[in-house]
């Protein structure tokens, strides 16, 4: 009903009466003035006046799937989207609605985490509305070897959306960090769900801290971390940002599909600021130093080490050395 009343009013360019609601949603005047309320209190200015009913002022930049759908224009990524105010992990619920077979693309939106992860089992920081926490459901019909290849996907379809969206010269560290300034400005979380022949899902995590003053930081991230916010020197609305990145998201996810890996392999080495760069490697087994060369055709990263022989990295934590 709440959808109904916002859409009817953005339709209009003046005011709507409450009997023309009441007519046209077939409910009391008390409903509407109920709904009329809730939505305030969810950040929708709604102007009433006596004799001339109501008009929308403005609408809140909040994620709600009727403000995130509208233009969005994708066939495959943001079919359907579920917002949550507070969830501990935006995946875990995206994993829940895949299980009980929600359609591929259906994106988990939500205003704070507060048991986010990254890799390495790594705690997330997701204050509430100073970012963007979402995951998207996928369902590709492609061999088990070549899923990770998904990271790389989802990190040049972010990548690119910021770039073009907010003009902040974004950088992807292998395999799918996405950095301004040395410093993280998004992290990305692939899980998977398959079986020894196929792949049933794979969600596709998304953390980028969009509109997070460098006081906000904990201290031990104050270094490490950065925000759109801090990068561009203005706020930045994150409901068009997030449509931006589900659009670029689409494309890229339907290229891979159609094209293969190597079109997005190639663009993935145009945005990597890890190549041809001194790096320290952290893995199970052991830890290292190296020159980053290059990524070879699966996207493993290729480190030479000091007695000149070449490792091959599929998995592990790559930190950019200062020289």
């Amino acid at each position: 009903m709440k959808s109904s009343i916002v859409h009817i009013l953005k339709q209009s360019d003046n005011w709507v009466s409450g009997e023309s609601l009441c007519r046209e949603l077939g409910v009391s005047r008390t409903a509407v003035w109920k709904h009329i309320r809730g939505l305030r209190e969810e950040g929708y200015d709604i102007e009433a006046r006596a004799n001339l009913g109501y008009r929308l002022l403005s609408v809140p930049d909040v994620p709600y799937p009727d403000e995130v759908t509208v233009g969005l224009g994708t066939a495959v990524i943001g079919s359907r989207i579920e917002y949550f105010a507070d969830v501990p992990t935006t995946n875990d619920e995206a994993k829940k609605l895949a299980r009980a077979g929600c359609p591929e693309g259906t994106v988990v939106v939500a205003e704070s985490q507060s048991g986010g992860k990254g890799r390495m089992d790594r705690s997330w920081f997701a204050p509430r509305a100073r970012g963007l926490w979402f995951s998207a459901v996928l369902r590709p019909q492609v061999d088990l070897v070549d899923t990770p290849q998904i990271t790389m996907v989802a990190a040049v379809a972010v990548a690119l959306a910021i770039r073009e969206h907010t003009g902040v010269a974004v950088g992807i560290k292998w395999p799918n960090d996405l950095l301004v300034d040395g410093k993280k400005l998004c992290g990305i979380l692939v899980e998977l769900n398959a079986e020894m022949d196929r792949v049933n899902f794979m969600v596709a995590g998304i953390g980028l801290n969009v509109n997070i003053d460098s006081s906000q930081f904990p201290p031990e991230l104050f270094e490490i971390a950065t925000s759109l916010k801090i990068a561009a020197g203005r706020h930045i609305p994150r409901v068009p940002l997030l449509r931006a990145i589900l659009q670029s998201f689409e494309i890229w996810y339907l290229r891979w599909l159609n094209e293969g890996f190597v079109p997005i392999l190639n663009k993935w080495r145009e945005l990597c600021v890890t190549l041809d760069c001194p790096v320290t490697v952290h893995n199970i087994k052991d830890s290292y130093t190296g020159h980053a060369l290059d990524v070879d055709e699966t996207g493993a990263l290729l480190v030479k080490i000091k007695d000149g022989t070449v490792r091959r990295l599929v998995a592990g934590e790559v930190s950019l050395r200062k020289v």
